[in-house]
């Protein structure tokens, strides 16, 4: 099928999907160009339009349902937004880049197929460490800026694993985290005056309609385990074909 008519349905599909676990799909954004073999200046900006898209509607879906706190991404942003502007005008050689993004997508995966398995949910409701999350938002916005995945996939990871938070409310905290540093990354990557596909007002709008059911069910209680499990192996193969050029 031509990548005219994949990608938007491709799109649509990431969006919902990750939308539904409180991430704007960057990862799979970026793992599905990758593997259509969209070069990174034409990767990073698209991909982060995309999640600046998908994590607007998700914030907007977890504050009408009161699951969005200040008090829980403020020290997040802090440090991650400019941070993640920084990262956003730093454009590494194409090698490099793809060994980055191919290290990032696995390890997505990996992270998301552990979720798939964990058991329920039996973390405590929580204030969160605010100079740990200083430090923690500060490294995650500026591999965020200089991949263009949104920080939210890193965040939600390492909050889960030190369990500060139950998983909704984790998921708040990632939503917001991918607009924070999604936003200024790809000012500063405006900078360097990337190349934008003209393809990108359907990928949007077929990425926005993802984004919008997916959010909705998200916030509902839609168990995801096994979509999450089948994206991880999409995000593994990206990862690994990336790696292996």
């Amino acid at each position: 099928m031509h990548p005219d008519l994949i990608l938007p349905i491709l799109f649509a599909l990431i969006a919902a999907l990750f939308a539904c676990v409180g991430q704007a799909g960057g990862v799979g954004y970026v793992g599905v160009m990758g593997l259509f073999g969209y070069p990174a200046s034409v990767l990073k900006p698209t991909a982060l339009t995309l999640t600046l898209l998908v994590s607007a509607i998700g914030i907007v879906r977890y504050h009408r349902s009161g699951l969005l706190k200040t008090q829980d991404w403020l020290p997040f942003a802090l440090l991650g937004a400019p941070l993640s502007l920084l990262g956003g005008a730093i454009n590494l050689p194409g090698q490099a880049y793809r060994f980055v993004l191919a290290a990032l997508l696995m390890g997505a995966a990996v992270q998301m197929i552990a979720r798939a398995r964990a058991t329920p949910d039996d973390r405590p409701d929580q204030a969160i460490p605010f100079r740990a999350a200083l430090i923690m938002g500060a490294v995650a916005g500026l591999i965020a800026g200089i991949t263009g995945v949104g920080a939210g996939v890193f965040l939600a990871a390492a909050m889960m694993s030190l369990k500060w938070a139950p998983m909704r409310r984790v998921a708040a905290v990632a939503q917001a985290s991918n607009l924070f540093t999604s936003l200024p990354a790809l000012a500063g990557v405006w900078v360097s005056h990337p190349s934008l596909p003209p393809q990108l007002p359907t990928w949007a709008l077929a990425a926005g309609i993802g984004g919008v059911i997916g959010s909705w069910l998200g916030t509902r209680h839609l168990p995801a385990d096994a979509l999450r499990a089948i994206l991880a192996l999409i995000l593994l193969a990206s990862g690994i074909k990336l790696a292996l050029g």
